[in-house]
């Protein structure tokens, strides 16, 4: 086979996995984050897979460190997007040949402590516990390569794994019927899903680190509402996610799904994409007919057995016009 006969059209690496715990100490109060980070590098690195020429490689060994470093020094550890935003310029702009950063950084929900006190029951100063599976998502593009004076960034924000249910308000009817369908249609179920959210706010121009060692990442110092440096947002986004699952009397889940991402957008004016994926987490009245107790009729249906597998996934993406 000839050399001409293929080209190498896209490459990227780095480190996945990195898992940092960061304490952040404000006298006796103290804060935590954990996060799994993902860093990727794409840029001047052709010759790396072409002519085994290592010179251009960064060590993900490096990329590790380098990120560990970030999370130490970064006054922007708090806040997943700033601290992704952070590492990812940091690495754009200490290489001169790597032009792009991609970094994931997924977020593990960690509460304060409820303790008893004179005043009633106070969040403890230091002491936490792991409040579920919920996850916040932050994935970051950063993009050097017009100059790394004139860094963009794209920063898509969200979460995932957050587990609902309610046990009324829900239907599913008047869909299609034909001789595969044995579903039968219901005024009144249990709905619940495991959300999984994601938003895209309009790119953002990031400063060139002006110190030496490109260490430094500045914030805008006015915050418009509703962008990325807009820390309410994610909190906001979370909040209309559960307050219309809650709220909605639900026709389907596409219909309550599209009324969630039309609310994101609409109170957050730099959010341009809104996409959910919610699959259906099964739970079928159990038929106890058979001892003569009515258990499947909705109104009297009260023990259900959950279903893992398969389930329904429903999907979809609202953008802003």
């Amino acid at each position: 086979m000839s050399d001409d006969t293929s080209f190498l059209s896209s490459a990227r690496y780095g480190k996945d996995k990195v898992r940092v715990l960061r304490v952040v100490r404000e006298g006796k109060w103290h804060h935590i984050v954990e996060y799994n980070v993902q860093a990727l590098l794409e840029g001047d690195i052709e010759t790396s897979y072409t002519e085994a020429d290592n010179s251009v490689v960064v060590a993900t060994d490096s990329i590790k460190n380098i990120t560990y470093y970030i999370a130490k020094i970064s006054p922007h550890i708090l806040i997943p997007e700033r601290f992704a935003l952070h590492l990812g310029t940091h690495l754009v702009s200490k290489y001169p040949h790597i032009h792009k950063a991609f970094v994931t950084v997924e977020q593990l929900r960690w509460s304060r402590i409820p303790v008893s006190g004179e005043q009633g029951p106070t969040e403890h100063p230091h002491a936490f516990i792991r409040d579920g599976d919920e996850k916040r998502i932050v994935k970051v593009e950063v993009n050097a390569s017009k100059g790394k004076d004139k860094i963009i960034a794209s920063v898509t924000a969200g979460l995932s794994d957050l587990l609902v249910l309610k046990t009324t308000e829900s239907a599913f009817t008047s869909f299609v019927r034909d001789k595969y369908t044995t579903l039968k249609e219901v005024d009144d179920r249990i709905l619940s899903t495991s959300i999984d959210l994601s938003y895209t706010f309009s790119p953002v121009e990031i400063p060139k680190p002006t110190d030496a060692d490109v260490e430094q990442f500045a914030v805008p110092a006015e915050i418009t509402p509703g962008s990325v440096w807009d820390t309410s947002v994610p909190t906001n986004a979370r909040k209309v996610t559960l307050d219309t699952f809650a709220s909605d009397n639900s026709a389907s889940v596409q219909a309550t799904l599209y009324r969630m991402a039309r609310l994101i957008i609409a109170q957050n004016a730099h959010v341009q994409t809104v996409s959910y994926a919610l699959p259906n987490k099964h739970y079928i009245p159990v038929d106890m007919g058979y001892l003569g107790v009515e258990n499947l009729v909705p109104a009297q249906a009260e023990v259900f057995m959950p279903i893992a597998a398969p389930s329904g996934l429903i999907t979809a993406t609202v953008s802003r016009k």
